[in-house]
């Protein structure tokens, strides 16, 4: 296949077997790659029983076909399993350098089952695949471990995707981390990795992939990477990272604040982009082929530590804003601590408000949290139970398991700001009502990734060909749904490809660039056609899980409107949202089930079943 390496790896850490086999095509053809290949694969391993943290939950790591060719920003690689923090879809997608040397290294993607009796890490290297032991590697923290590992390979330039401490004492939250502090952060995937016993993976090669045209493939990215040098969007990403977003939420009332209760903070301006950048920053860094390079280098004398990756700006706003923090450094370093722990920013930041929300309310009280005054404003007691967290210690232990859990154990399930288990992100539905729909239809719970309106409705690479069209972010309407399906089933493709969403050079472009690698002629249609099915076998599988439309739902804070800033006072309305989204879809308006119809057009009938 072209536009593909035409091969899958399958490790049992059971059996310690290890065998390649051949690329589905058909699956290929029909869910691209990324999460969108990865749920097809899992879908026919897991069922309603399947448990998140047991050996039968499937591990896949999956890249796509636009991953390592010189498509600008297609770096990424997607870690998908059964979520633990959950219990439904699990999806993660990382940066950096992974997914590109996991190619050349020869594999599409990998799928990892069982679980070892001890220990181990698999080393990918030039097509060949081996498990060795992690003995001098278990316990270490991530950036510890992708040394070692390439120290143990002789591979200096390897790619090791990791978990830290976190990941191997079973946190929710954990990350698997890769290239420093890149993170495939969200769902708990670094929990996964841990049940399985498996510390790194290990990728290193000299394969290339194959394009069906390679000259067309050269001419369209030429014309991408010209027009890279004249959007705004991307200049702004250059000067100050994602963090160049932060004085821009805070105008539109997109920035939570105190978990999610205020609409306005003067602190919060002591988190700019801009400031993080000219106080701390030490250099730009850039993934495979990009010529963004939205990362950052930072440092933070104070805390000792003179190389710190990141933060981006949903870890600003889970380690700053919602904990009223405006201590720079001291928000920098918080994000360090989870980066070398193996901990996903903005699940652990929204725990740690909570609790600070609950202690305030006297739900908490000191003996519930081991003498830990939880208050909000304090950079010390969120360093500690950072601390804590990854490690059990405590209530480390208590914060360990994520908000959902954390209200329910005393009482208050009301209190926490999650969709499906799944802490919300730094981006408020409030003021882009678009978002609720992003964030109850996510198949993996919350997610900013998945459909973000902020974007459209600021006009930030809008696709017009696909009938995704900026307006009011105020408008709770059907249209509204409509268009915030449409961009999720989008963003769905984009995971797939897997293409990074900062790169948005537009519809014509994309799909030329596409069909040169892949050679399939599709039309621009059959974009969303794809992104569509995708969304709903992602849907299927959550519903096999026990989900139902009443799960398609906002936590309670987010109903409220807040009294100032820039959301106006706006609360989005969701049944008239949902029912353009579920019309949208083909899923029926009573149930939210894909209709039968729905699932033949999608040559979804395979997955008709409960």
């Amino acid at each position: 296949m072209h536009g593909y390496m035409g091969k899958i790896l399958r490790v049992d850490l059971s059996a310690g077997d290890i065998q390649d086999e051949p690329l589905n095509e058909v699956y290929a053809r029909a869910f691209v790659g990324g999460s969108g290949l990865a749920a097809r694969y899992i879908y026919d391993l897991v069922d309603g029983g399947t448990d998140p943290l047991g050996p039968d939950n499937p591990l896949v790591f999956m890249t796509g076909p636009l991953v390592g060719t010189s498509m600008p920003s297609a770096g990424r690689c997607s870690v998908c399993a059964l979520s633990p923090l959950t219990s439904i879809w699990g999806e993660a997608n990382t940066g950096g350098f992974f997914g590109p040397e996991l190619r050349f290294a020869g594999y599409d993607g990998l799928i990892i089952t069982g679980r070892s009796e001890k220990p181990v890490w698999l080393a990918v290297i030039e097509g060949r695949a081996e498990l060795c032991s992690a003995d001098g590697v278990w316990g270490s923290d991530s950036y510890g471990t992708q040394d070692r590992v390439r120290e143990a390979l002789g591979e200096p330039k390897a790619r090791v995707a990791c978990i830290g401490p976190a990941g191997e004492n079973l946190v929710k939250m954990a990350a698997v981390m890769n290239d420093h502090g890149r993170a495939a952060g969200r769902t708990g995937m670094g929990a996964v990795m841990g049940s399985k016993n498996l510390k790194a993976v290990a990728v290193r090669g000299k394969a290339r992939v194959g394009l069906a045209d390679p000259e067309g493939f050269k001419a369209v990215v030429r014309e991408i990477l010209h027009n890279v040098s004249e959007d705004m969007a991307v200049m702004s990403l250059q000067l100050a990272g994602t963090a160049c977003y932060v004085d821009m939420a805070l105008m539109y009332g997109d920035m939570p604040i105190r978990y999610y209760q205020r609409g306005e903070w003067e602190g919060a301006s002591d988190l700019s982009g801009v400031l993080m950048d000219d106080q701390f920053g030490v250099k730009n860094a850039a993934c495979y082929h990009c010529p963004i390079a939205c990362g950052r280098q930072m440092r933070a004398p104070s805390y000792g530590v003179e190389r710190v990756d990141g933060p981006e700006y949903e870890t600003l706003g889970a380690l700053g804003t919602l904990l009223l923090v405006n201590d720079l450094e001291a928000v920098i370093y918080a994000g360090h601590m989870c980066n070398v722990l193996g901990l996903d920013t903005i699940s652990a930041g929204a725990t740690l408000a909570l609790a600070c929300e609950m202690f305030e309310r006297g739900i908490l009280t000191a003996a519930d949290t081991g003498g830990v005054e939880m208050r909000f404003g304090d950079a010390e007691m969120a360093h500690r139970l950072i601390g804590m967290m990854a490690r059990r210690e405590g209530f480390g232990d208590v914060l360990a398991e994520g908000s959902a859990a954390l209200a329910e154990r005393f009482g208050v399930p009301e209190l926490a700001v999650t969709v499906n288990r799944l802490e919300v992100p730094l981006h408020d539905p409030r003021a882009f009502v678009g978002m609720a729909v992003s964030y109850a239809l996510s198949p993996r719970g919350a997610c900013h990734m998945q459909g973000d309106m902020y974007s459209v409705d600021t006009g930030q690479g809008p696709a017009l060909e696909l009938g995704i069209e900026p307006g009011d972010r105020f408008d709770s309407s059907e249209e509204k749904g409509r268009i915030a399906a449409r961009q999720q089933a989008w963003r769905s493709l984009y995971n797939a490809m897997t293409l990074c969403q900062f790169q948005n050079p537009g519809v014509e472009w994309i799909l030329a660039a596409l069909n040169a690698a892949t050679g399939w002629g599709l039309e621009a249609g059959a974009m969303m056609v794809l992104g569509k099915r995708i969304v709903t076998l992602q849907r299927l599988l959550n519903l096999r899980r026990g989900l139902s439309c009443a799960s398609d739902r906002l936590p309670e804070l987010l109903l409220r409107p807040l009294k100032d800033g820039g959301t106006e006072g706006c609360t989005p309305d969701m049944d008239l949202l949902l029912a353009g989204a579920y019309a949208e879809y083909g899923w029926d308006s009573e149930t939210g089930r894909p209709t039968p119809e729905t699932l033949a057009e999608m040559d979804l009938s395979f997955a008709d079943g409960p």
